[in-house]
């Protein structure tokens, strides 16, 4: 990287190693622009105080506040038998709230000296209950004094950055080290052009710099913001128009259907119109086949909303047009799933080469890691020869060994939960690059599909066919209310007695040893439900089919079992044997049993929002209600209710996609969509900032087509290979 020398300082050297270790460890931050780059997450004002009455529990926090009062206690303990042990009580106020402070043993006797009453400091620690009431053990603190020179008005007014800190290393210590660098921003070099800057009315780059780290006014922090948020679309959306540009430069087989093959055969035998969604989206994506350079395209529909058969019709005109297609899936249920639910669909039209046959007929094939010798053999010589027009895989499809006549179409089937190497490593199976088609139920707000997926053009199938039914959903408080839980198993009896089938969802199989690490990633424990582990597959079966459900027909599946064992009991839910299927989120994608009309979701809470609507998903296939009950033993003004109360309220998967975005932070979203990559967003709310987003993505489309290399914009390349590290390029080289 060209980057300026002064923002490529390594901090060991600027700011000593001790400290340029702990940033580096803790917070990710390597170099003097890394450092610089951490931007505060609020301000306080040192007249105005945080809300000490809004403080989130087990959270590491930064408080301004002024002590009230002060208290040594002297008490009698182990260590200290003579009634010799000392502890300080300070009590801080902010106006909105109190909070106690408290400090033990030898710790005492500076803050002893130093809070006093009238006092004001920042506090920093983490937020625990002691006796009721939010306290902070042994913070650390920062006395906030006027010096001499400022006038008590512009101390009282000044705004104090408070940076996101850790437990090593406070908010203060972090301001200190960013004032050492400060002097720096001046050899900044802006990434955007002159044209773009000045016609939107954005500071330079280091003015931005130093308003957000030592703001005046208000004003300056918005200055800044809007600057540094225009830096962020803009380079990323730089960084997909490229890719875009680079993929429409390669070549692809056009695949245009012929007027009497498959796909009119196919059509020919479907017993119901497709919805216009599923028209117009399948006219998008013939267009894009038709063209001589690969088709990248996204495909998000609602749960329920066909994109199967969208898909199929796809992979029939490819092979109309004498190529083959392949469908990847994320795991072997939902694999043999699609391969069963396509060979019914086709029909006769899926037997090529077989007695009985329709005359256009192909191959279907299913290629999957568990299956035995023979019929891999066979799958794979169909594939080579091209008597298979259609594959349907899991990630075995990928394996050096597997070898197509024509690959001209990659369907890939949720795509979040593929990591981008294998697409790439499909995609490089064509002779010529094959057209490629993602596929996802998660609804992605607009602006995430643009900044995520911005390298592929997007189609959304919003309208549910028809004969689907809706689904009433409802929260089940457990702990508030034992005797909604109750009637949550009779609802599931009277499902059964009227012929229906049921899922039971829990989060964990049961059988696992709990791993620590998982354990250590638990959210605010908002009660005693947080501290129990989470329900279990084996333990919820076992106790239904003893108690609530005693008579019925349980079965349970989930993701060790043996793909065979998985297969028969999917088998025998989706034939009507079974009558309550117990299940880990496996059944999460695609599982297609239209009798099933009932779903219980077990410690609702510990799910994710966009998960329990995928979940939800699986009822209400046929024509008969569907009905899906939320358990959870969270208390009612907590987040999770809220959580809950919000996926109950509504079946609309992108206002649901939007609420869970907002309360998770964006890093989550883009950096598990991202294959880990770090999230390059410091100040951009995907959600909140739709406008900025979208106009980057114009300007930068347009910048692009006039200078693919940007040969006039050394500043704007500079920022693309400090965005694009080596994971990242190859990241979106392989998207």
């Amino acid at each position: 990287m060209d980057l300026v020398p002064a923002l490529e300082e390594p901090l060991k050297k600027v700011l000593g190693p001790p400290t340029a270790k702990v940033m580096a460890e803790h917070l990710g931050l390597h170099t003097v622009g890394d450092l610089l780059h951490h931007y505060p997450r609020r301000y306080e004002e040192r007249g105005q105080l945080t809300h000490l009455a809004d403080l989130p529990m087990d959270e590491h926090v930064t408080v301004v506040a002024m002590v009230a009062d002060a208290r040594l206690h002297t008490f009698a303990s182990s260590k200290a038998p003579r009634g010799k042990g000392q502890r300080l009580e300070v009590t801080i106020t902010d106006g909105s709230g109190r909070l106690q402070l408290v400090f033990f043993g030898n710790g005492v006797h500076k803050p002893h000296k130093e809070l006093l009453p009238g006092t004001r400091a920042m506090f920093a620690g983490k937020v625990s209950v002691f006796n009721r009431r939010l306290q902070l053990a042994h913070p650390a603190y920062e006395l906030l004094r006027g010096d001499s020179e400022e006038t008590v008005e512009t101390w009282a007014g000044a705004l104090i950055p408070i940076y996101p800190a850790t437990a090593k290393l406070e908010s203060w210590k972090i301001g200190k080290a960013i004032q050492t660098v400060l002097p720096s921003v001046q050899e900044a070099v802006d990434p955007l052009p002159d044209t773009l800057r000045e016609g939107r009315g954005l500071v330079a780059l280091p003015e931005a710099l130093l308003k957000i780290h030592r703001p005046h006014t208000k004003a300056d922090i918005e200055d800044a913001r809007s600057r540094l948020k225009w830096d962020e679309a803009f380079v990323l959306q730089v960084a997909l128009a490229r890719r875009r540009f680079a993929d429409a430069q390669l070549p692809a087989v056009a695949r245009r259907p012929g007027p009497d093959g498959l796909l009119t055969a196919f059509d020919a035998r479907l017993p119901f119109t497709l919805t216009e969604g599923q028209q117009k989206v399948s006219k998008e994506i013939f267009d894009d086949l038709a063209t001589e350079h690969p088709m990248h395209r996204l495909l998000q529909g609602e749960v329920g909303s066909g994109k199967t058969m969208v898909a199929l019709r796809a992979m029939l005109a490819v092979v109309d047009a004498g190529g083959q297609a392949a469908m990847l899936a994320p795991t072997e249920v939902l694999a043999q799933q699609h391969h069963r639910s396509i060979v019914e669909m086709m029909g006769e039209l899926a037997e090529g080469g077989m007695l009985g046959g329709a005359e256009q007929a192909t191959k279907v094939v299913l290629l999957t890691g568990s299956m035995g010798a023979a019929a891999r053999r066979q799958a794979l010589l169909d594939l080579v020869t091209g008597e298979a027009g259609i594959v349907i895989g899991t990630h075995a499809l990928i394996e050096d060994k597997v070898q197509f006549h024509d690959l001209g179409l990659v369907v890939v089937d949720e795509q979040h939960r593929f990591g981008v190497e294998q697409r790439d490593a499909l995609r490089g199976k064509g002779k010529q690059p094959p057209h490629l088609l993602v596929m996802t139920a998660t609804p992605i707000p607009r602006t995430v599909a643009m900044t995520v997926f911005g390298d592929l053009e997007t189609s959304v199938l919003d309208q549910l066919p028809a004969g689907r039914s809706p689904i009433a959903s409802h929260v089940v408080p457990a702990a508030d209310k034992p005797h909604f839980l109750a009637r949550t198993w009779e609802r599931v009896r009277e499902e059964v007695g009227n012929g229906h089938q049921a899922y039971v969802v829990c989060p964990r199989i049961g059988d696992e040893e709990d791993d620590p690490k998982k354990a250590g990633k638990r959210k605010s424990p908002e009660d005693e439900a947080e501290k129990r582990p989470p329900l279990a597959v084996l333990d919820v079966a076992d106790h239904l089919a003893k108690g609530p459900l005693q008579g019925l027909k349980v079965e349970v599946l989930h993701g060790r079992m043996h793909p065979d064992d998985k297969d028969a009991v999917m088998r025998r839910f989706a034939a009507g044997e079974t009558d309550v299927l117990v299940a880990t989120t496996v059944i999460e994608v695609g599982v297609n049993v239209p009798n099933a009309t009932a779903m219980v979701i077990m410690d609702a809470d510990r799910f994710g929002v966009s998960q329990l609507h995928q979940l939800r998903g699986r009822v209400g296939r046929g024509s008969a209600a569907g009905l899906c009950l939320l358990v959870t033993e969270m208390p009612e003004a907590g987040p999770a209710r809220q959580r809950l109360n919000a996926v109950a309220a509504t079946l609309d998967g992108f206002e649901l996609s939007r609420i869970d975005l907002e309360q998770r932070r964006e890093g989550d979203v883009l950096g598990q969509a991202q294959s880990g990559a770090r999230t390059s967003l410091r100040m951009l709310a995907v959600i909140e900032d739709e406008e900025i987003i979208a106009e980057a993505r114009e300007e930068a489309a347009g910048l692009v087509a006039a200078d693919p290399e940007l040969e006039h914009l050394p500043g704007l390349r500079t920022a693309l290979d400090a965005l694009l590290d080596e994971e990242r390029e190859q990241y979106l080289e392989k998207g």
